[in-house]
Formats: structure tokens, C-alpha cells, sequence
């Protein structure tokens, strides 16, 4: 598909920046290479929308990968963080809003009693799988294929074959010895992990999971998959932790442990608790996080941990959604809307292809069949997609340059945005089909 949108200065901006940037960007997924072309530079964001630097503006379906769950430049958010930041933008010690925001997230998640505010969602992980290890005394633990907890070593692991083969390092730079503790089972596939857990009696500390996939494209856990899990882990003494980094405060205010109606022993959140800042925090059991330090023995610091800028406008965001349960009516209602319009315009274009979504969470996939884990998300065209991609683009809609990642809707889409979508997508899809 021809790009007839006025890029100029994305490109040379592109162009600048692998000077100086391995590959021109702070993290892949932004080099647009599974959708070609040049990626583009935002120079600002407000509501539904964001401007590149060619002064074009796009309908926003990323949300900055999620926290930006009202919008972009929410004005009590902004007003929080201006206020903070006139007291300093760092201290490295403690202050009172962390523990207003560590009070907040005990009364909104059920699994946590204790929380530790982090810098990111890959510490969050990473730390949650030390302290998982710390408190059980085992060293494996099992990563579901297709969900992504982080660039943190012990996740960069591709899928050995059998129940008692060990995975192997997935990027240069991991190690056999770190690979070698790291199990691995298909998402919605129970009896993998009972086979996995059998083979390896005792050794286990953890099940990490995404309760709800967004790293695959959005993929939704099959009805007792999750109840499964939770009960495998109580037979074998394991620690069940759900990585609600996009799902906490997405899909209730309880994150997908709410949704769903299952509860974790640890939890590891982000992006939402931020408002926006770089933030991320790990909680569960009291039993389990009297493990860490300095009131136990699991070692994890963090100079700029609870920073109060992030604490000034992530907790701004947490009161809003804890006080307003209009807003996850406001976030069903469009995700439902807007899935309603694609599965129409997919009709009528005599198309068959999978959409998967759950509240404010939606994946079109270019495949006819159901997408239950990533081996069935791996049939989907990619090639077709990149086209689709970019001819939302020229339609005004940024979404996310790949397949395998989910939209993420925010209560700033209006019902003209929403027409706008849905329109396009029709549009859209009939151009690249040459229908």
C-alpha cells in the first residue's frame, strides 16, 4: 500500500537517531520492522489523539502500551504532577504518598497485602520470581509460551520439547545456566503444566502468567484455565503469580484477578499505577513479602523507587478509578462497540477472521481460526497485516505496529472516534482484499 502521508521529518528523524540509538529506538517493537516502513516520531498527545512531527494527528489505540487509560494529558493527572514536581523530582527516601499508594492498591487488588513499588515492569517480574524462590527454596520456575514479563534474563527463553526438557536462551547474552531453571508450557494448556510439575517434584517456586494475554495479541484464558492453575499450584506448593502489568486497573479496578474471580499469591503491576511515569510494583501474601528486604532476606533496591513524581500522578489515577466505576462501564461499552463494528464489517466483506477481546483489550487476527495460545496467533498473515497497518495509518489510526500486540482503549475515545475506527477498518480491509 502506498504511503501518501507527509512523513519528511519521522524519516529524517529516523534517520538521525541510529546514529546514535541501536536500531533508531529505545525498544524494538517501535522500529516498525514487522510492519515496514518508518516509524513515526510523536511530538505530542491529548485525549484520543497524538501528533506526529509532520503535524499529522491519528485516533490513539496504543495508549502508550496501556496506562493511558483516560487519555493522554489527563488534566488532574497533569495538575498532580506539576504540584510535585515543585518539591523536587527526586528524594531516594521516603515520603507519604508511597504509602497512600501502597494503601490504595492493598484496598483495590485482592491478592495483595503487602506491595514494593519498582522502577518498571521487568523489575517487577524479575523480583517477584526472587521472592518467589526466596520464600519456597526452589530455584525453577514455569513461563507460559507467548506472554512477556520483561527483557529480565530468566524470561528470554524459548519452548524445549517434553515435560522434563529445560528451555533454551532465547537471545544472545542469556546464559544455559539461567535457561536451564526456566520451564515452559503452551497459555491455556493445563496439562502441560500438570506434566511439567510432575516431572519436576519439589523444584518448582512459581507459575508466572498473564491472565489475560497481551504480548500474542490480546488472548483470553479459556473458562477453569485460570481456577486450573490456581489449584495446581496449591497441590504442589508453588506460588501463583499473575503479571497484571497491562491488565491491573484495565479490566476492573481489581485488575483480572477480580474479572476473572481467581486469586494469585503475588501479583506484579505497572504502566496503569503510573499514570503514565515509569513505575512498577510487586505485592501478594504478607507471608510471602515478609521475605524482602529489609524485613527479610530477599535482597531488591531501587534509588529511584516510589519516585514522587510517578507516586503524584499514579495515585491521581488510582483515586479516579477507584472512585468512578463509570469509567470501566464507559471502557466495556466501547471495547464492545467497536468489536461489534469490525465483526460487522468483516461480514460483510465475507471475511473470516478471529477478533479476541475483553474489556478494553481487542486483537484482530488475519486467520480463521481461534487464537487460544501463541502457536495458533503465529498462523495469523503478518504480511497482511503490515498492509492493514498502514493503511489505517493513511486513515488516521495508529494502532500498534504488530500483530502481536493488543489495542488499548482509553474513556477518551468520543462516539465520533469510534465511528471513525470502525469506518476505517471497513475501508480499510476492502482495499487490501481488492474488494
Amino acid at each position: 500500500m502506498i504511503n501518501t502521508l507527509n512523513t519528511d521529518n519521522s524519516k529524517s528523524l529516523f534517520e538521525r537517531a541510529q546514529h546514535s540509538i541501536p536500531g533508531g529506538v529505545n525498544s524494538p517493537v517501535r522500529a516498525f520492522k514487522s510492519v515496514g516502513g518508518t516509524p513515526l516520531f510523536i511530538k505530542k498527545a491529548k485525549g484520543a489523539y497524538v501528533y506526529d512531527e509532520d503535524g499529522n494527528s491519528y485516533v490513539e489505540l496504543i495508549n502508550s502500551w496501556g496506562p493511558m487509560i483516560l487519555g493522554h494529558a489527563h488534566p488532574e493527572i497533569e495538575a498532580a504532577v506539576r504540584d510535585a514536581i515543585g518539591n523536587s523530582l527526586s528524594f531516594g527516601a521516603p515520603t507519604s504518598r508511597e504509602i497512600e499508594i501502597a494503601e490504595l492498591i492493598v484496598s483495590m487488588v485482592p491478592s495483595i497485602e503487602k506491595v514494593r513499588m519498582v522502577n518498571s515492569g521487568t523489575e517487577a517480574t524479575m523480583s517477584a520470581i526472587r521472592v518467589a524462590r526466596g520464600y519456597t527454596g526452589r530455584n525453577k520456575f514455569i513461563k507460559i509460551e507467548g506472554c512477556y514479563h520483561g527483557h529480565g534474563d530468566s524470561f528470554l527463553i524459548a519452548a524445549g520439547s517434553g515435560a522434563v526438557t529445560m528451555g533454551a536462551p532465547d537471545s544472545p547474552g542469556v546464559t544455559p545456566g539461567t535457561a536451564q531453571d526456566t520451564l515452559l508450557a503452551p497459555y491455556n494448556d493445563l496439562e502441560a503444566i500438570e506434566k511439567l510439575l510432575d516431572a519436576n517434584p519439589n523444584e518448582v517456586a512459581a507459575i508466572i502468567v498473564e491472565p489475560v494475554a497481551g504480548n500474542m495479541g490480546c488472548v483470553l484464558p479459556k473458562e477453569g484455565y485460570l481456577q486450573g492453575l490456581r489449584d495446581l499450584c496449591d497441590k504442589h506448593g508453588v506460588v501463583l503469580i499473575f503479571d497484571e502489568v497491562m491488565t491491573g486497573f484495565r479490566l476492573s479496578k481489581g485488575g483480572a484477578q477480580e474479572y476473572f474471580g481467581v486469586t494469585p499469591d503475588m501479583s506484579t503491576l505497572g504502566k496503569i499505577i503510573g499514570g503514565g511515569m515509569p513505575v512498577g510494583a510487586y505485592g501478594g501474601k504478607k507471608e510471602i513479602m515478609e521475605y524482602v528486604s529489609p524485613e527479610g532476606p530477599v535482597y531488591q533496591a531501587g534509588t529511584l523507587s516510589g519516585n514522587p513524581i510517578s507516586m503524584a500522578a499514579g495515585l491521581t489515577m488510582l483515586n479516579i478509578l477507584n472512585t468512578q466505576p463509570e469509567v470501566y462501564q464507559k471502557l466495556e461499552e466501547t471495547g464492545k462497540r467497536i468489536r461489534k463494528g469490525f465483526e460487522e464489517g468483516l461480514e460483510k466483506l465475507g471475511l473470516n477472521y478471529t477478533i479476541n477481546s475483553v474489556g478494553s483489550m481487542i486483537t484482530l487476527f488475519f486467520t480463521d481460526s481461534e487464537v487460544n495460545n501463541f502457536e495458533d496467533a503465529k498462523k495469523s498473515d503478518t504480511a497482511l497485516f503490515g498492509k492493514y497497518f498502514h493503511g489505517m495509518l493513511e486513515k488516521g489510526i495508529y494502532l500498534g505496529p504488530s500483530q502481536f500486540e493488543s489495542l488499548f482503549l482509553s474513556t477518551a475515545l468520543s462516539d465520533e472516534d469510534i465511528d471513525k475506527i470502525i469506518e476505517a477498518n471497513y475501508e480499510v480491509l476492502k482495499k487490501i482484499h481488492n474488494l
